[in-house]
């Protein structure tokens, strides 16, 4: 939304610039287009591919991170965008759709440090061995946001919180990059989420196809001839894809686990015992 300047000045345009690598540059194409009167950064395949590059540089430490770190920052998200919450209001997402998405990033935040002892275990073996199954980051995730806020939200949280960096592609520029100030200013690591907005349907099968992406969240591609296309590009490099859904997502609803487990891989540990 455009800034209404009071009489006798001008008002400063905002441009919704990209976010990669905890910067906010414009698309190396120079590109732009119009969104309810706001310019927004129409993002190009070298965007896609610099948004991978810091990604990858950013997951190795942030896998490593403690889980107890990872809710913290989740948490200051949460904290940060309750303080931002008109801000979101004035660019018409609904009230009840940014409470929600502050709820959101808290429940996640609490599963930080609880995902690993539901969905990793010691499993009974015959032998005297421990045998440890734990579950681990798949790595670089690039993702098709929903247009909606708390969509957007729903498909980043479970995603970092279980160690792994994201690309977004977002349709919905105002929201995702208010998004993105609120991750810069929230303790998150630069490169560890990153966003980029215009035509997920001109970026995504760059990240489809890119062999340093690990995984695919599709949640937001409504075209199902999109959706085919992009998967028989993932499974050049066997990445993980997360389907679209069949119908109508309703992310007001309990998310459950999948959407953390799905992006999860399991590495088994076997230790013999008494040493």
């Amino acid at each position: 939304m455009a800034p209404v300047a009071p009489a006798g000045r001008l008002a400063v345009r905002k441009t919704y610039k990209l976010f990669i690598g905890g910067a906010f540059p414009r698309s190396e194409s120079g590109r732009t287009y119009l969104v309810d009167g706001d310019n927004a950064a129409l993002a190009s395949r070298k965007d896609a591919r610099d948004a991978v590059v810091a990604a990858r540089k950013a997951q190795a430490k942030w896998g490593a991170a403690t889980a107890y770190n990872r809710g913290q920052v989740l948490y200051r998200i949460a904290e940060m965008i309750e303080a931002r919450r008109g801000e979101f209001i004035a660019l018409g997402v609904p009230s009840a759709e940014v409470d929600a998405a502050v709820d959101r990033w808290v429940w996640y935040a609490g599963w930080s440090d609880k995902i690993a002892q539901v969905h990793g275990g010691a499993n009974p073996v015959a032998g005297p061995f421990f045998n440890i199954s734990a579950p681990e980051p798949t790595g670089v995730v690039g993702v098709v946001s929903p247009a909606s806020f708390l969509g957007l939200v729903s498909v980043i949280a479970p995603a970092i919180v279980t160690g792994n960096t994201v690309v977004v592609l977002s349709p919905a520029p105002q929201a995702a990059v208010t998004l993105a100030e609120v991750l810069a200013t929230s303790d998150l690591p630069g490169g560890v989420v990153n966003i980029l907005t215009g035509r997920p349907a001109e970026t995504a099968p760059w990240l489809a196809s890119h062999d340093d992406v690990n995984a695919l969240d599709l949640t937001g591609v409504a075209d199902p001839a999109l959706a085919a296309d992009l998967e028989r590009a993932a499974a050049g490099s066997l990445k993980r894809v997360i389907r679209p859904p069949a119908g109508t997502p309703d992310f007001t609803a309990d998310p459950g686990l999948r959407p953390m487990t799905a992006l999860l891989e399991t590495k088994t540990v076997w230790h013999p015992k008494g040493f």
